[in-house]
């Protein structure tokens, strides 16, 4: 039997720590937009390193990610208020108690897993 308890834990200290991320990832994507808006520095040329457009790429890339993140982490917990936590959606076989530790938020057992978990 999974200790939902623990996972519970987990899953709401990652969701925390994408909370905070999220937020940080934003005030930054604004303030390079705003720092853009306000010079007239060809950026594209600058020997100096990388680009603001590949910067905001780049952060823009990682927001994303964290919002998926997010996602799986809320529906994790949303199944364990269901009291289907620990369990494969597709074949209803639970999921290994190592496998939630990898990946508490995993709907899949190892057998699905192939690309989703």
């Amino acid at each position: 039997m999974v200790d939902v308890q623990r996972f519970r834990a987990l899953l709401e200290e990652e969701r925390a720590q994408k909370l905070t991320l999220l937020a940080s990832l934003r005030r930054d994507i604004t303030s390079v937009s705003e720092a853009r808006q306000d010079s007239n520095v060809d950026d594209e040329h600058d020997p100096e390193g990388s680009t603001i457009a590949f910067e905001l790429s780049q952060a823009s890339a990682i927001l994303d990610q964290s919002r998926v993140g997010l996602e799986q982490i809320d529906a994790a917990l949303v199944r364990i208020a269901e009291g289907t936590y620990g369990v494969c959606i597709i074949c209803g076989n639970p999921i290994p108690e190592g496998r939630l530790e990898a990946r508490p938020w995993t709907p899949y057992c190892v057998n699905h897993a192939s690309g989703r978990g």
